[in-house]
């Protein structure tokens, strides 16, 4: 038996790396005017994506818990493997803006509300997901493993500015983040490499369960 319970909710990020020194001032004013002299000098630019990666990545697993007939409630507490962040770094040329590289990226993704904005993927200032306290019961007999994941995107771009200057770097960020179940005693069927229920599989159930054995689809 194969018990997943999803929960998906708004995405969250963290702050890191905005590229320039002018916006550690305390006076007010010095960020945004900052920010406005990127775009003036950057500004009508394209950009280009490669290297694009998409995967799931665990952020917290708990111990295994073994129930009997009936199931019951899983109480084990999760132990965070993995703080997600939101980082554009730049390699090379101009600093562009952070907030419009990202929503480039979730643009190239097919991310639509994460280009308009809507669920925080461009958010530089905001944390990552918490562990949530939740209960999550199963039915069945078995060695449970409950764990939490999110959707983790990185990929490499070239802005190229209007007056062609060229901007070059990497951003990082992610759009959901879940929570699930996996039995330890029961295949992971149609498994597929990256999948966050077979990483958990493999992290928390014995090396030689069928669920850690876990064969891709």
């Amino acid at each position: 038996m194969k018990i997943t319970k999803i929960g998906l909710s708004a995405c969250a990020v963290a702050a890191l790396l905005t590229g320039t020194a002018a916006c550690t001032d305390q006076a007010g004013g010095t960020a945004e005017r900052a920010t406005q002299a990127i775009t003036t000098a950057c500004a009508n630019g394209t950009y280009t994506w490669f290297n694009v990666d998409a995967r799931e990545v665990l952020t917290g697993v708990a111990e295994p818990q073994k129930l009997g007939k009936g199931g019951g409630a899983l109480t084990h507490r999760l132990s965070r493997l993995h703080t997600p962040v939101t980082a554009v770094t730049f390699e090379d040329g101009p600093r562009v803006d952070a907030k419009a590289t990202l929503r480039s990226l979730a643009t190239h993704i097919g991310d639509t509300d994460a280009a308009e904005g809507d669920v925080g993927f461009a958010d530089v200032h905001r944390p990552g997901p918490a562990l949530r306290s939740r209960t999550t019961s199963v039915d069945g007999a078995g060695t449970f493993v409950d764990f939490a994941w999110v959707r983790q995107v990185t990929a490499d771009f070239r802005y190229t500015c209007g007056d062609g200057k060229r901007a070059v770097g990497r951003a990082t960020g992610w759009t959901t983040d879940g929570s699930g179940v996996v039995e330890c005693s029961t295949p992971i069927t149609n498994a597929k490499e990256g999948e966050a229920a077979v990483a958990a599989a493999r992290t928390a159930c014995a090396p030689d369960s069928p669920a850690a054995r876990a064969k891709k689809a």
